[in-house]
């Protein structure tokens, strides 16, 4: 049976949160693609960065069924207690054991059981955590049986990374979708043994700054090298992610479909 799943790339901000969860907005583009499982990274989804119950609850109440995290998932620490009590929330796997929330989770949709986990990668994040590929081996050794399909969110910053960890996979989860550098790739593809894969599935916010940050922080931080307050950009803004259609049978991925809206 096909399985569809909607990954949608890092909310950003107010701006993000607002454009991505207009009444009907969501639940549109899931009835225009037969979307069975939601799937948002919303580290950034909460004014500033990070997220917060408000945040959270907005993109749940739009037809979000999981979210995923990154290094900002703990921006903002009013979140604390929900990464810890809701299971549709989990973050980087990979960070220490003390921080608050769970490296991954499951949705049981019509019967199909979809693990879903995240990891952070190493190259160049200003967070150093455990080996995600070690991490990765154990969610899967632990929870083999458990699940039909499994996808995971890898929130790293270099293509190489992502890349690697998509072939460290192929044929052993359902999906891979990189996270976290906010600008869409065009490699969405099916590795040779079953596993979709894209290295960046982009973000949801405004597209008239620089990864949803006004144009002129940025070039304030590359000109002048001073500190500077990031401010939202606003308008223009467009949803990206993509859908991943998977036999549930087999785990296997049929086909990878990048979205813009």
């Amino acid at each position: 049976m096909a399985f569809k799943i909607l990954a949608l790339g890092d909310v950003v901000g107010e701006c993000g949160t607002k454009f991505l969860t207009r009444p009907g907005f969501l639940s549109g583009i899931k009835r225009e693609y037969g979307i069975d499982l939601t799937i948002a990274n919303g580290e950034n989804s909460a004014k500033g960065n990070g997220l917060t119950p408000d945040s959270a609850d907005s993109l749940f109440d739009a037809g979000v069924d999981i979210i995923t995290g990154g290094n900002h998932t703990w921006q903002k620490n009013q979140v604390y207690s929900m990464l810890d009590d809701d299971g549709r929330l989990v973050r980087p796997a990979n960070f220490p054991g003390k921080a608050p929330g769970v490296g991954y989770t499951y949705a049981d949709v019509n019967g199909v059981r979809v693990l879903v986990f995240n990891l952070s990668g190493n190259a160049f994040m200003l967070e150093p955590v455990a080996s995600p590929y070690e991490w990765a081996d154990k969610i899967l050794e632990n929870e083999a049986g458990k699940y039909d399909v499994s996808v995971l969110d890898f929130h790293a910053e270099t293509t190489s990374e992502k890349i690697a960890m998509g072939w460290y996979l192929d044929g052993r989860v359902s999906a891979v979708f990189g996270t976290h550098t906010h600008v869409q790739t065009a490699d969405g593809r099916v590795l040779p043994k079953g596993t979709g894969y894209i290295t960046d599935i982009g973000m949801c916010g405004s597209m008239n700054g620089v990864l949803g940050v006004k144009t002129e922080c940025i070039l304030h931080k590359f000109t002048v090298h001073t500190p500077c307050r990031f401010e939202e950009a606003t308008g223009d803004e467009h949803l990206h992610g993509a859908v991943f259609e998977i036999d549930s049978s087999t785990g296997k991925c049929i086909s990878v479909e990048t979205i813009r809206k």
